[in-house]
């Protein structure tokens, strides 16, 4: 069973995919705080509104189960933000592929 295991993880390139798993969310949070720290705040200052991911269009408002009064809200500049991330994500993770991995041959290619 443990062979099995052990050829599970290097031929089926589990590992690798372990290993891109963990490097994309590293990425994702250094991402998130580029965006956060760097982008947002120049973009924040240009519209009225200050931080473009708080933006939204209220619906309505309802009272929860609490008492709390809600707004129900299209929440688009979470999404804009979102969207951005993932962008710039895939962007690192296509140059980190790029770099690391080397240029296939053009027979391997054709195989």
């Amino acid at each position: 069973m443990l062979n099995e295991f052990q050829k599970f993880l290097f031929e089926t390139n589990a590992f690798a995919l372990a290993v891109g798993v963990i490097i994309g969310g590293a990425t994702s949070k250094l991402v998130s705080a580029l965006v956060d720290d760097l982008i947002m705040p120049p973009i924040g200052m240009l519209m009225q509104g200050g931080d473009w991911r708080q933006a939204q269009i209220v619906l309505g408002t309802y009272t929860d189960t609490t008492g709390k009064v809600t707004e129900a809200a299209i929440k688009y500049g979470h999404l804009m933000g979102s969207f951005i991330d993932f962008v710039i994500i895939a962007f690192v993770v296509f140059m980190i592929t790029k770099i690391l991995l080397p240029p296939k041959k053009e027979e391997e290619a054709k195989a």
